[in-house]
């Protein structure tokens, strides 16, 4: 980061971590890199931006379950083999499902009487509109 008082070179610091005040989980269901398929000049700004947070970044993510103790995972490999299993200890799930919507967890949390939010491409699939997908995300975190 900038340096206000300009010491070291070019008045730069070392960036210092933020971590978020509560413990956070970005996963994905595909086991490539998390975050792979953003744009090759922003998608490292927006990973390095979760690593400063200390955002646990979790990929190969089978959903099994949420329960009193947590949500329940599976994590596997590229060929599809479970290599760890997990319970998560969580207060609140987004679930952003991408171009393959995943409505099994939303319909099982709705029917057993769970708030859930279903948003972007999962709410409204013929129409991919990342931005859209974003602002509804933002106004569901705001609230939790």
């Amino acid at each position: 980061g900038v340096n206000p008082d300009f010491d070291g070179p070019g008045g730069l610091a070392e960036r210092q971590p933020t971590p978020s005040p509560r413990k956070i989980y970005l996963m994905q269901r595909k086991t490539g890199k998390v975050g792979g398929g953003l744009g090759k000049t922003s998608g490292w700004v927006h990973r390095n931006s979760l690593k400063h947070r200390e955002v646990e970044m979790l990929r190969g993510c089978r959903y099994e379950r949420i329960d009193d103790q947590g949500l329940h995972i599976s994590l596997t490999d590229k060929d599809g083999k479970v290599t760890e299993s997990r319970v998560l200890a969580v207060d609140n799930v987004i679930i952003c499902a991408g171009q393959e919507p995943y409505r099994e967890l939303f319909d099982e949390l709705s029917d057993s009487g769970v708030t859930a939010h279903l948003i972007g491409g999962a709410d409204v699939a013929e129409e991919l509109d990342a931005k859209r997908a974003i602002r509804q995300g933002t106004e569901v975190a705001a609230k939790l």
